[in-house]
């Protein structure tokens, strides 16, 4: 009962460690990820991920760029899982990284549908609109506000629809 008990506390100051570290960043240790998102903005607009017109030629399969540029994102993603899982690479923290089974269903492809048509419809995907509205187009601003606004619903609705 003991040993139990001294493995709870453990367990609890390991929890609360994790928690403070979290929280203990504020002012100039989230500089980091501002500039990371400017880095990556940057990368949009001079790529043209971004630009409504290439989404355009996507969707009309009248261009092979951001198909390129997709599929490589999914194989850089599935290699880096790969070395993720085959050499245990654990966080910049020393915590093991654990990334969980997902299981396959419906709502997915319906999601998914929406997701594209969305897309479709404004010519911007939820990581671009950012750098879209950084770069002046402020009409993108309708865009962000229905994907909130879409977010919300989801999050409202997410008991009722099919899992």
């Amino acid at each position: 009962m003991l040993l139990k008990e001294i493995e709870q506390k453990e367990i609890e100051k390991s929890k609360d460690s994790k928690i403070k570290a979290r929280q203990g960043e504020s002012g100039l240790a989230l500089l980091k990820y501002l500039f990371v998102g400017l880095f990556f903005g940057i990368i949009f607009v001079k790529a043209e991920i971004i630009s409504w017109f290439r989404i355009q030629e996507m969707f009309r399969f009248q261009s092979f760029y951001m198909y390129g540029v997709i599929g490589s994102a999914i194989l850089v993603g599935m290699l880096s899982i790969q070395i993720i899982k085959r050499f245990s690479i654990k966080t910049i923290n020393g915590e093991p990284i654990k990334i969980k089974d997902k299981k396959f269903n419906r709502g997915q492809i319906y999601g998914g549908f929406i997701f594209g048509l969305g897309w479709a419809i404004t010519g911007a995907c939820p990581g671009p609109l950012f750098a879209q509205i950084g770069t002046g187009f402020t009409v993108v601003f309708v865009s962000l506000l229905s994907a909130v606004a879409g977010t919300w619903v989801y999050g409202r609705l997410a008991t009722f629809l099919p899992k």
